[in-house]
């Protein structure tokens, strides 16, 4: 009997184990089948827009700023706006109008960001004259073609960014309206009674042509074929004074046109088109004027004052940094600069400054962008 009970114990062990077995399959198949209908149930409630957010979120770039540089050939500061530039992500686009022919490429620039970027159909532009204007239709024309820029910045080959570009591009898409130095202009000699009726003079409008534009107002540039004509007609600058024996000048030489057009156009544009409440009427580059800098009283406050080597310090920076208002005699209108409701620096840019004066500040780190 001994035997035959030891001999059947082990076979009472295996179905032991295999019911177990049984039974947690069983326990486990069954929380597995609970737990999926619970999570299909969640999922249901969940809105259809929101779920498929959570499964594929889409990449949206962010709108870009156009830099649009107008140039004699190449850019002597190329340096600065490379340091500039490299904190961009993709946020920003270039281009370049220089003489009819020039390109940039890597005999004529440094900059990986400048290669490549002039325009193919630019033309000669002469300082005083309508080519100037036509040289910003071009440069516009090609960066209206990126349906990304956003805003276009008109700068010269002599600009130099005051701020990294974190700062200039929240400064800048902050608000919805186009940054243009405007005002009225009374001065007499500038204004041709020819351009009435088309421009009456109560539109005649004055400004720097360092103008920062939205897509809305670029367009109407572009587009415009109306007060254009105008300007290439009847807005020229006074002849120079060693230019005198080649052309008839009447005895008193005040009685002459001294129109310099990309200093009118666009501000007078856009009063004809009775948009300047889109506008915040004030420039973001500074310029400094200094109207007893020439002898020749011709001359005198035709050109602003260009940074050598010697002017450029911190002192210089801090001091364009510090300025927070702008007065504007003829309209007897004080601007003060503010950016996102708050007071804030009124420039962004400054000019005119030489190669060797902004090789002096990056070396002094005095920009921000640098930092």
């Amino acid at each position: 009997m001994k035997k035959k009970v030891v001999q059947q114990k082990p076979q009472h062990r295996w179905k032991r184990k295999v019911l177990t077995l049984m039974f947690v399959g069983i326990f486990f198949g069954g929380l597995l089948f609970m737990q999926t209908r619970w999570y299909t149930h969640v999922v249901g409630l969940v809105p259809l827009n929101h779920h498929q957010f959570l499964v594929s979120q889409p990449h949206v770039q962010s709108p870009k700023i156009a830099f649009l540089f107008i140039a004699r050939n190449r850019l002597p500061l190329e340096m600065v706006w490379d340091a500039f530039f490299r904190g961009g992500d993709s946020k920003f686009s270039i281009f370049v109008h220089s003489r009819p022919g020039f390109l940039f490429n890597q005999a004529t620039t440094r900059s990986t960001y400048f290669l490549n970027r002039q325009v193919n159909d630019s033309t000669q532009v002469d300082w005083g004259e309508a080519s100037m204007i036509e040289a910003e239709r071009i440069l516009l024309r090609h960066a209206l073609d990126d349906p990304l820029n956003d805003r276009f910045v008109f700068l010269s080959d002599s600009c130099i960014p005051l701020y990294n570009f974190s700062y200039t591009y929240d400064y800048i898409m902050s608000t919805s309206t186009s940054f243009v130095d405007s005002f009225a202009d009374t001065k007499e000699g500038r204004y041709n009674p020819k351009m009435h009726p088309v421009i009456p003079v109560h539109n005649w409008r004055k400004g720097s042509q360092w103008v920062v534009l939205t897509r809305k107002h670029a367009r109407i540039v572009v587009d415009d074929e109306t007060v254009l004509p105008m300007f290439q007609q009847y807005c020229k600058k006074k002849p120079l004074p060693e230019f005198w024996r080649e052309q008839h000048i009447p005895a008193d030489t005040s009685k002459l046109h001294n129109c310099i057009p990309d200093e009118h156009y666009v501000q007078t544009l856009l009063a004809q088109k009775d948009l300047e409440g889109e506008l915040t009427r004030r420039s973001l580059t500074h310029t400094s004027w200094d109207l007893s800098s020439s002898r020749e009283r011709e001359r005198r406050g035709w050109h602003p004052v260009t940074y050598k080597f010697s002017d450029a310090t911190p002192m210089l920076v801090k001091f364009i940094k510090e300025i927070d208002n702008i007065y504007y005699e003829t309209e007897y209108r004080r601007e003060w600069c503010s950016s996102k409701a708050k007071p804030s620096t009124c420039f962004l840019f400054a000019r005119k400054f030489t190669r060797p004066a902004a090789i002096r500040l990056l070396n002094m780190s005095v920009l921000e962008y640098l930092n």
